[in-house]
């Protein structure tokens, strides 16, 4: 009885050596990545990196096993979901970034072509498309101008112009 039922059993046993890939040898190598192309004369388009990436948590931080929290740590990722952190486009941080891919979500940090000195910087804003933008300082007498017209007592300010405009409507004649 035992005889049929192993005619129905296929067992691959190997003993110590791998199974074969056909598809190592289409294998390219860039650093510290193994890259295997979808079709063997497939070349990469030239990409240009950026240099900052942006990172969110999006999932959870309860519930992960140590070593992903201490990396979301190392990260300071471990507060609220809304928190973003810049970190260095560089192969060590994007082998950390690998092992917790599933609770982030990475974007590259576009910056403007030409960056402005220390003092040209007004303000900037962090897009969520990762676009950095940037204003920049408005010249002396322009703000000069700007701050005596705030300044000047004739002005009306929003308080007083509402009191006023309120006394003229409920008094129209009386002006």
């Amino acid at each position: 009885m035992a005889r049929p039922l192993n005619f129905f059993i296929q067992i691959r046993n190997y003993k110590g050596q791998k199974p074969p890939k056909f598809w190592g040898k289409d294998k390219k190598v860039y650093e510290k990545v193994t890259y295997y192309p979808r079709h063997p004369g497939q070349v990469d388009p030239p990409i240009a990196p950026t240099k900052l990436l942006v990172i969110q948590r999006v999932k959870p931080y309860a519930g992960n096993p140590y070593w992903h929290k201490a990396i979301l740590d190392q990260l300071h990722l471990n507060e609220k979901k809304s928190d973003i952190t810049i970190v260095k486009n560089i192969p060590e941080i994007c082998a950390q970034l690998w092992k917790v891919k599933h609770l982030i979500k990475v974007t590259p940090l576009n910056q403007p072509g030409k960056l402005p000195e220390d003092n040209d910087i007004h303000a900037t804003w962090l897009m969520e498309n990762g676009d950095l933008l940037l204003t920049p300082r408005v010249d002396p007498v322009r703000e000069q101008l700007t701050m005596d017209h705030v300044r000047n007592p004739k002005r009306l300010d929003g308080e007083t112009l509402s009191f006023e405009l309120r006394m003229r409507w409920l008094n129209p004649w009386d002006t």
